[in-house]
């Protein structure tokens, strides 16, 4: 699943804690996202900036749901992981023996684990965090090189709490 598809699926909640976060502890990230999506829709960033916080999410959420701006999506959802489910990551990373730099960051990333590994880390995450969360950080850490992590792909066609449903209607 691709950035903006994880965007087009994410429900209004998740959505909002995304847009929380980035706001309250990554300014610099928001700010820099909503100056790109707002020069690509040849807006004037302070038209996009004076809108009320909600609107203006909402504006944000639906210019990343659009093909054209995957990488902004792509930057967005990578800044929030690692920003405010850090922990997740790492535990995934460790359960896995997957070496990272302690931030959920990895150089190299080695050949799928044995299923049962796989398995027990995945039932893991769903106890211990947020489905929604653990699917949204599972469909991009997939995304990046599915053909090296076959189990963990057919995992998230087949397993319904690893999916992301697409809400019926986003709340404004």
């Amino acid at each position: 699943m691709h950035a903006h598809e994880i965007f087009q699926n994410l429900s209004p909640e998740c959505s909002t804690a995304l847009f929380e976060h980035l706001y309250s502890a990554d300014k610099p990230a928001y700010r820099a996202t909503l100056q790109i999506l707002a020069n690509r829709r040849k807006l004037r960033p302070q038209f996009v900036e004076r809108k009320p916080r909600p609107e203006r999410d909402q504006w944000l959420h639906d210019a990343l749901t659009k093909k054209l701006n995957e990488d902004a999506a792509l930057e967005v959802l990578q800044a929030w992981l690692l920003g405010a489910h850090r922990e997740l990551i790492c535990s995934f990373l460790d359960q896995l023996g997957v070496k990272h730099d302690g931030k959920g960051l990895i150089d190299d990333l080695p050949n799928e684990p044995a299923a049962g590994k796989l398995d027990a880390a995945l039932e893991s995450l769903l106890a211990t965090f947020d489905r929604e969360v653990v699917a949204v950080y599972l469909q991009l850490f997939i995304f990046m090189e599915p053909e090296r992590w076959p189990t963990l792909a057919e995992k998230l066609n087949s397993d319904v709490r690893l999916q992301l449903v697409k809400p019926t209607a986003l709340a404004s």
